[in-house]
């Protein structure tokens, strides 16, 4: 099958790019900045996703079989830096695709995120009504709602917080995290914060499943098999890479307001139906954490 594949220099991106090609599809992967190879991809064809206009010539250019929307400015302090890019990237992009994507009848995944939630009433089901707290957030509800309406037959899939190794070694928690360390600074974790983790290279299993299933369309989540806290991330993360527990701190949500305010709590997700329908096993996060890699550049980084 042929793919067509944005945002896939990104983490869930590269991911699902090497799941594809192993499974003997062809994928055509969409990347912004990025220049270098992208394992697992066929073509890489380098685009301003900004501008929504290339919806359309990318569609007609490749003739796919499948699309995967994994394009997003997914970090939340970079939407509120520039809320007209971001904007334009993770809502007039995805809306544009999804309607080009009907029209020529192709199969749309596109991608959303579990931050349309509040974090105050988890574990929630796919028609819990959403209430995002951020700017990211109210994005990525919006690009639910346009790529719905344009294309019925799509599917959207809410993630959560995800683990993996990166192309670049800085875009996962974990390597952002060496990224603090190397600057000498001590991570602080909320003990009272809940994500429901799982890798990207489970999501891209994932993804392949529902591929096979143009029965299954609208709204899904998918996450790991149960929720931690931040702070129990980053003690696992310790462990793991035998890094001393000095590098991070506890806190708690109350000691911060103005910052916990802007962040959902606990972000628990159910994940009927696709677990029951799809047969992909939920991540359990100790098995996420033992996929994960040092980062190359922080090999010999004396923690």
């Amino acid at each position: 099958m042929k793919i067509l594949l944005t945002g896939a220099s990104g983490l869930v991106g590269s991911a699902f790019a090497r799941a594809a090609a192993r499974a003997g599809h062809e994928v055509f992967g969409v990347v912004g900045r990025w220049s270098e190879t992208v394992p697992g991809t066929a073509g890489l064809l380098a685009r301003d996703l900004a501008d929504s206009t290339q919806a359309r010539a990318l569609v007609q250019g490749i003739h796919p079989a499948l699309i995967v929307n994994a394009a997003a400015i997914s970090e939340p302090a970079a939407c509120e830096a520039d809320p007209v890019m971001s904007r334009a990237v993770n809502v007039e992009f995805p809306a544009a695709l999804a309607a080009v994507a009907a029209h020529a009848r192709i199969r749309l995944i596109h991608l959303s995120s579990e931050q349309v939630f509040d974090g105050e009433g988890g574990p929630y089901a796919p028609d819990a009504p959403p209430h995002p707290l951020n700017l990211y957030g109210r994005q990525k509800r919006e690009a639910e709602q346009r790529v719905s309406e344009a294309a019925r037959q799509a599917a959207i899939v809410r993630l959560p917080l995800l683990f993996g190794n990166s192309l670049t070694g800085r875009r996962s928690v974990h390597e952002k995290m060496f990224e603090t360390w190397a600057a000498g600074k001590v991570t602080p974790l909320f003990t009272d914060e809940l994500r429901q983790v799982c890798t990207a290279g489970n999501v891209a299993a994932m993804l392949l499943a529902l591929a096979a299933r143009r029965d299954l369309h609208g709204l899904f989540h998918w996450a790991g098999a149960r929720s931690v806290s931040r702070h129990e991330m980053g003690a696992a993360f310790c462990r793991h890479f035998g890094v001393d527990e000095k590098w991070i701190r506890a806190q708690r949500r109350a000691e911060l307001p103005e910052l916990a305010a802007r962040r959902p709590r606990d972000l628990s997700l159910d994940c009927a139906p696709l677990d029951r329908e799809l047969g992909v096993p939920r991540e359990p996060f100790e098995d996420a954490v033992r996929s994960l890699a040092r980062p190359q550049w922080a090999e010999d980084l004396a923690l």
